[in-house]
């Protein structure tokens, strides 16, 4: 029975892994196939040098959030952006096709029926990305790393290619103000952490996922406020935002998990740590309330929008978020002795 149950397991080890290949070769057929969704505003590609590092995002109606964001990633050491805008109104693709470190496409097809942008950027990866060090974010995600205070993001990317390593982990942390959301006025070009600098520091659970071999957060502010009576359906935290892309590469939901399934094994299950960054997540200016409901309008984010139903119910109450829990961000250093992240063997 010993020797006929091992050889089972192995064998399902084995159609598990067939299936995976399967499925990562779907994604990129779709997003090959989704290429012709998309429709060149401008293209500079060809600046794009072997070492530089890159940034892919998809985004609505962010024009207010752009100056800050590209200012951030550009001192952080980003030389070239890939964005796809889905049919912005404010003039969002307009100023990002005017900044000559951008390659901007445009699509009007639904984000839904790409797997929530997901194909699109799968292709410009496929297409641009190969080779390079590629930093997947939102424009309200604000990506840290150990030393980010005094080392670029090119030091961080040399240490992980001399490790071998090819992917790199950060958690997605909810920041937030002191105060109802609505009195927290957001201007153009403004950091955002200068409104939204507080976050739950402790309140997370942490299970792995067996199919892709990576681990599922959930937690923090949008669990304790948005889905306390639902803490199964709050949105998942953990993300794997930055790989050393290769053509056989591709995302599966989100950036929370990629395949081939080892790029997700971004921890040590031996009791060490890796290093990991955080994803400093400012969605809750008083910018959000007008986002929460045309999302939930327009119906194109997953499993019938029910985050942003959640969002769009509280958000009539206009919610404090802090609580005498709360943490004041102060920097890297503060989020490594809490547990957020790590430097792991980077020194």
């Amino acid at each position: 029975m010993g020797p006929h149950r091992g050889q089972e397991g192995r064998a399902l080890s084995i159609v598990s892994q067939y299936r995976l290949r399967l499925q990562r070769r779907r994604w990129l057929i779709r997003a090959v196939r989704k290429r012709r969704e998309l429709k060149v505003v401008v293209r500079r590609t060809r600046q794009i040098k072997k070492p530089d590092i890159l940034v892919f995002c998809t985004l609505r109606n962010e024009k207010v959030r752009l100056p800050y964001f590209l200012k951030y990633y550009r001192d952080l050491g980003v030389k070239h952006f890939l964005f796809v805008d889905n049919d912005s109104t404010d003039g969002s693709r307009e100023y990002l096709a005017e900044q000559e470190d951008c390659s901007v496409w445009t699509t009007k097809a639904g984000y839904k029926r790409a797997r929530y942008g997901m194909d699109w950027i799968n292709w410009l990866l496929f297409k641009y990305g190969t080779g390079h060090w590629c930093l997947t974010v939102d424009p309200d995600e604000f990506f840290i790393f150990p030393f980010c205070d005094t080392r670029p993001l090119q030091a961080l990317t040399d240490w992980l290619d001399a490790s071998s390593i090819k992917s790199f982990s950060a958690m997605l942390l909810d920041m937030y103000p002191k105060g109802r959301i609505s009195q927290q006025t957001y201007q153009e070009g403004q950091d955002p952490i200068e409104i939204a600098h507080w976050f739950d520091s402790g309140n997370y659970a942490i299970q792995k996922n067996k199919r892709y071999g990576n681990l599922w957060i959930q937690g923090g502010v949008r669990q304790r406020v948005f889905f306390a009576d639902k803490p199964e359906l709050a949105p998942a935290l953990n993300k794997i935002p930055l790989v050393k892309w290769e053509r056989k590469n591709a995302y599966v939901s989100s950036t929370h998990m990629l395949l081939p399934r080892g790029l997700n094994l971004v921890y040590d299950e031996w009791g060490g740590e890796k290093a990991s960054g955080l994803l400093l997540h400012t969605k809750f200016l008083n910018t959000f309330d007008a986002k929460a409901q045309e999302e939930l309008e327009r119906k194109q984010h997953y499993n019938a929008s029910v985050e942003y139903r959640s969002y769009a119910d509280m958000l009539d109450n206009d919610p404090e978020l802090w609580c005498k829990w709360s943490e004041k961000y102060i920097n890297w250093r503060q989020l490594e002795i809490l547990g957020l992240l790590s430097k792991g063997n980077w020194a």
